[in-house]
């Protein structure tokens, strides 16, 4: 199971010091679409310069010139790139075409989906890696539940990033139903000791797969 920071509602300067601070227990750098709004692809290759290593998702939450966004994204330094999964097939499928000449990744936003077909119809396409988006709108009329698992349960063969004010405390609800990856933000961004949030969740993450390992064996 992945950490993904999520950077967003930050000034460049804050951008890279999070960074600095965290970067031993974050696994995926997001760059978030305010944050790309403000500083466009320059901070993209600036901290794909800085951080080589780690892989970068540009939140670019594309809705259409899908070949465009990507190339620019990719081109940027980023490994993934995040499309709407209400953009029409055509979109994703030229970002899908744009990722595999760039040897990487396109994550689709399931921000509004609710039926189950919409996912079958993003796998034929050819998607393998979504994320479920409680979004900030939504989360001032309550935390993420359980509920939103829904859309992809039963589903084989997807990779599913979840994403929704989740913090240290809101963590244990959402382990067990097992998400390839945890995308965080104000619960390491707006923390006062943020390499310590960032380290802490990562160990409860660790701790969690070695339980369920033991679990299991």
């Amino acid at each position: 199971m992945k950490l993904q920071l999520a950077l967003d509602r930050l000034s460049h300067d804050e951008c890279l010091d999070i960074l600095t601070e965290t970067s031993e227990s974050i696994d995926w750098i997001e760059i978030g679409s305010g944050v790309i709004k403000e500083y466009g692809m320059s901070i993209v290759k600036e901290i794909r310069r800085t951080f080589p290593e780690t892989p970068i998702v540009t939140d670019m939450k594309t809705c259409d010139a899908g070949k465009y966004e990507a190339a620019q994204a990719f081109q940027a330094g980023a490994n993934i790139t995040t499309v709407m999964a209400f953009a029409s097939d055509q979109t994703i499928s030229d970002m899908l075409n744009v990722a595999l000449e760039h040897e990487g990744r396109v994550m689709v936003d399931l921000l509004g989906v609710t039926s189950k077909q919409r996912i079958t119809q993003l796998q034929e396409l050819g998607v393998d890696l979504v994320s479920l988006h409680f979004g900030k709108d939504m989360q001032q009329n309550g935390n993420i539940t359980g509920d939103i698992f829904e859309l992809v349960n039963g589903i084989s063969g997807l990779e599913v990033a979840v994403a929704g004010g989740i913090t240290l405390d809101s963590l244990p609800n959402i382990l067990s139903y097992d998400p390839t990856t945890l995308i965080v933000g104000g619960g390491i961004t707006k923390q006062n000791n943020r390499k310590l949030a960032a380290a802490q969740l990562k160990e409860a993450i660790q701790k969690y797969e070695r339980s369920d390992s033991n679990s299991r064996s």
